[in-house]
């Protein structure tokens, strides 16, 4: 394969990013991941040892030449979720990793990905910065918000993606357009991790407790298959046909069938991210546990919506 289709995969996570830019034809020279137990998945996924570790003491003359750039930079000092700590976070330093690399590597073409809640943290000053800092050393940014949800997967999944183009490369604005693409959810909820028992005791409590009862009437839930059931600390939330954002933190997600509830599993959790079957049942055959796997799906990029940007990265590259 040519040179100029390298890519490089910053912040790898489980490689979300990875496998959308491979989808789209691209080949990846190295990856960098800090944390040791999705580093183990990546490495279960891909085969791959290239790992150069901590983004931030990575010598970029240590790197081979690449075209492409991917990273998922950590979202946590972004989120709504979190405490949109910013910058002033060790973590939201990482950007300054990923533009050293880029500007020393002369990058043609970078894919950025990040929470929703970066585009007004701080009243838009932090994306403000990060776009600033980007074209200081040489890009053209653009940038979009997009939902899982329109690229085939039943996962309501708003992120921010960003991307950079040389600015002697920039010859047209790059278009995040794209088809909407819905999904059947029976396809991806096909290997639950059990029954939940709805007639325990813990559960009637929860069912039953001030935020609930009145609003949640278990029977009426139960009628239609795929209703998703979110069990968040306090109140549950019902979807129908869609599942809720996959988060890091967020573990009690069931789901209705033939008048049962379910629990969600690692492996419908990779398949609501677009790993596919092949990797779901690498990850079935490990000794990876359903919590961790869940906690790294949640932090993971949903691989047809990188697929999709990437392969408009690469015809605006032709």
């Amino acid at each position: 394969m040519k040179q100029n289709n390298y890519f490089f995969d910053v912040c790898s996570g489980i490689g979300g990013g990875r496998l959308g830019f491979e989808m789209a034809g691209l080949e990846c020279i190295g990856h960098s991941e800090i944390d040791p137990n999705p580093a183990l998945t990546y490495r279960l996924f891909f085969d791959d040892d290239r790992n150069f570790g901590d983004l931030m003491q990575i010598d970029p003359n240590t790197l081979p030449d690449f075209r492409y750039l991917i990273a998922g930079f950590p979202c946590q000092t972004f989120s709504i979720v979190g405490k949109r700590a910013g910058f002033a976070d060790d973590r939201g330093q990482v950007i300054f990793g990923i533009a050293r690399i880029l500007k020393a590597k002369n990058v043609p073409f970078f894919l950025l990905e990040n929470v929703k809640g970066l585009i007004h943290h701080n009243k838009g000053a932090t994306l403000k910065h990060i776009i600033e800092l980007l074209e200081d050393i040489g890009y053209v940014i653009s940038y979009a918000v997009l939902n899982s949800l329109d690229f085939g997967l039943p996962q309501m999944r708003e992120r921010v993606y960003i991307v950079g183009i040389k600015k002697e490369l920039y010859t047209k604005k790059f278009a995040f357009k794209f088809e909407k693409k819905s999904a059947d959810i029976s396809k991806f909820l096909c290997k639950s991790d059990g029954e939940l028992h709805t007639d325990s005791p813990s559960f009637k409590k929860y069912i039953n407790n001030k935020y609930n009862i009145g609003r949640i009437c278990l029977d009426t839930i139960l009628k239609d298959d795929y209703n998703i059931i979110d069990t968040r600390q306090s109140d549950l939330r019902v979807y129908a046909q869609k599942c809720p954002t996959l988060r890091r933190g967020r573990q009690g997600i069931l789901y209705t069938k033939g008048g049962k509830v379910y629990k969600l599993s690692g492996y419908e959790g990779l398949l609501l991210q677009g790993f596919g079957h092949e990797r779901a049942q690498k990850y079935a055959t490990s000794l990876i546990t359903t919590s961790k796997i869940l906690e790294q799906v949640g932090n993971a990029m949903s691989v047809p919506v990188i697929e999709a940007i990437a392969k408009e990265l690469v015809r605006y590259d032709r």
